[in-house]
């Protein structure tokens, strides 16, 4: 057999030649749209990877990326691995400190900037240690205090035509992502040219997103969170027409691009695709194209899938972590289970889902043995794959995540008979009441069912006699008519849970606190619950 590389030029390559008249779709400020087709991408590539090799960017460098999804961003995503250079997409919610941390640690040589993000990056400039250009993602440089700093366009007007691409090895790295860092500073994962060609091609799988060429594909999930989970990527290879939010999109930019385009595929976390349930069930949008709406980067709560149930617009929920680049599993029905009733369809569809092909899956318990198959023994998630991460880039801390050959994830499941898991906590967010386990997050999906409720979290409370008890955090709806008392959630639960399961008390906040990319950051209510006294504490 021939032994080809599988890299990222190969992919760049296949949806050129066979695509080349497909379109790329950015949305702008002003809400009009800037329209690219792939031949077009492939010749701004070109110049793009020309114009950073005049910049002295030589193979194995880092070109980091600070900006939102647009034309420009994906032209990086091509360029620079391509060019043998390392593409550091920088997530721009990052506090300044692990802003400068993230710089520094990867030694980014080059910062590609969108303009209105210009004053995050002033505002450390001062500390980033290796950065000698930056460059605006626009046609001209507005007024900043940055020194050396170029504009996009115009370093592609100068660079001229065409480039020659080097050869690579499928193992040269092409990508830097760092995770969202819920404690301590963000952990870099390097992805390789072989990983992400075996992950494109996992996402045209019929068995897990099926992307094809009459797919029309907004990833509304961000390009800077592992690395838009590879969607970019897909579109280009399997010919999708691929549709970019621009920048600061929200939740009616989103319908309003997925009306308007007739968007078959839309992809974000849950905390999205809340947001858009309230504008869709106002009547406001007709999205008939549609046929799938992925939800991923945290759990989608069961009240929130019944929403979309209700819309007629199919929600397929799929699972992965920075480390799993991300795609790990996805949540189909099998054929076997056509006929089961209704409600028991639904509940396999709110699963994590089982593993997808390339991805193995282990569940074992505190000791490291396996646990049964039975959908209710808790154990830790562990997966190990071609596109799975086996260290972190340049830190110490994987001892206890990547251990025999396995990924470690830190997510507590359980998993069945047919392979599907079902995530019941982070270890970190357990709560453990009298040497029993508690599962935060099927309290917080009981809590959320209800009317009136917009969000909630379940943290554990240290407590004199049982270690530890629950509380939980609510979120009333602004404008419900009725807002639900604590007596309300805690007799709602008692009906539901053990005894022992329902919390001790419950408090109503402003907001649940969220990372970056949209999870709720529970560090942040422990913290601020730490002196909490239960009533009969």
């Amino acid at each position: 057999m021939m032994d080809v590389p599988l890299t990222i030029q190969s992919i760049l390559r296949h949806g050129l030649s066979q695509f080349g008249r497909k379109t790329i779709v950015t949305r702008q400020a002003d809400g009009g749209t800037v329209r690219q087709t792939f031949t077009e991408l492939g010749a701004r590539t070109e110049r793009l990877a020309a114009a950073l090799k005049r910049l002295g960017v030589t193979k194995g460098d880092r070109v980091g990326t600070f900006a939102w999804n647009s034309h420009r961003h994906l032209e990086a995503y091509f360029a620079v691995p391509n060019m043998g250079a390392v593409l550091h997409t920088i997530n721009i919610r990052l506090f300044p400190q692990q802003l400068i941390h993230v710089i520094n640690h990867a030694q980014d040589q080059v910062l590609l900037i969108d303009a209105d993000l210009l004053p995050t990056i002033e505002g450390v400039a001062e500390q980033l240690d290796g950065v000698r250009h930056f460059v605006v993602l626009d046609k001209s440089v507005p007024q900043t205090s940055l020194p050396n700093v170029l504009a996009y366009e115009e370093l592609l007007a100068e660079a001229g035509a065409g480039f020659d691409w080097p050869a690579l090895d499928e193992d040269d790295p092409s990508a830097l992502c760092y995770t969202s860092a819920t404690t301590g500073n963000p952990k870099g994962v390097i992805y390789t040219h072989r990983s992400q060609y075996l992950h494109t091609m996992a996402l045209g799988l019929v068995n897990n997103l099926g992307l094809c060429e009459a797919d029309t594909l907004l990833p509304f999930v961000p390009m800077f969170h592992v690395n838009a989970w590879g969607l970019p990527f897909g579109a280009i290879a399997f010919g999708s027409t691929l549709v970019l939010p621009g920048s600061r999109p929200d939740a009616k930019a989103i319908l309003d691009l997925m009306e308007r385009e007739r968007v078959t595929v839309a992809a974000g976390v849950p905390t999205i695709w809340l947001a858009a349930a309230e504008l869709l069930e106002a009547g406001a949008y007709r999205l008939e194209a549609v046929r799938s709406v992925i939800c991923g980067g945290a759990a989608i709560p069961p009240a929130l899938l019944r929403r979309y149930d209700r819309l007629g617009l199919p929600v397929l929920h799929a699972y992965g972590m920075t480390e799993t680049s991300p795609l790990a599993s996805c949540a189909h029905l099998r054929t076997w289970m056509a006929d089961w009733p209704q409600e028991l369809k639904f509940q396999v569809r709110t699963t994590q889902g089982s593993a997808s092909f390339g991805v193995e899956f282990r569940v074992v318990d505190e000791e490291g043995s396996d646990v049964p198959q039975d959908g209710k023994t808790f154990g830790q998630l562990l997966m190990r794959g071609p596109w799975v991460a086996s260290e972190y880039y340049r830190d110490d801390r994987g001892a206890d995540t990547f251990k025999d050959g396995w990924l470690y994830s830190g997510d507590i499941v359980t998993w069945d008979e047919d392979g599907y898991i079902t995530i019941v906590d982070r270890a970190k967010d357990l709560v453990k009441s009298g040497g029993e386990w508690i599962s935060s997050v099927d309290l917080e999906n009981a809590i959320m069912a209800m009317d009136g409720v917009a969000e909630a979290a379940v943290i554990g409370v240290t407590h004199p006699r049982w270690q530890e008890r629950p509380l939980a955090c609510v979120v009333p709806k602004r404008d419900a008519q009725i807002r639900p008392t604590k007596e309300d959630i805690l007799e709602r639960l008692r009906s539901q849970f053990p005894k022992w399961w329902v919390p001790d008390d419950v408090v109503f906040v402003e907001e649940i606190p969220k990372s970056s990319v949209g999870k709720f950051q529970k560090r942040d209510l422990r913290e601020r619950f730490a002196g909490y006294v239960f009533s009969d504490a």
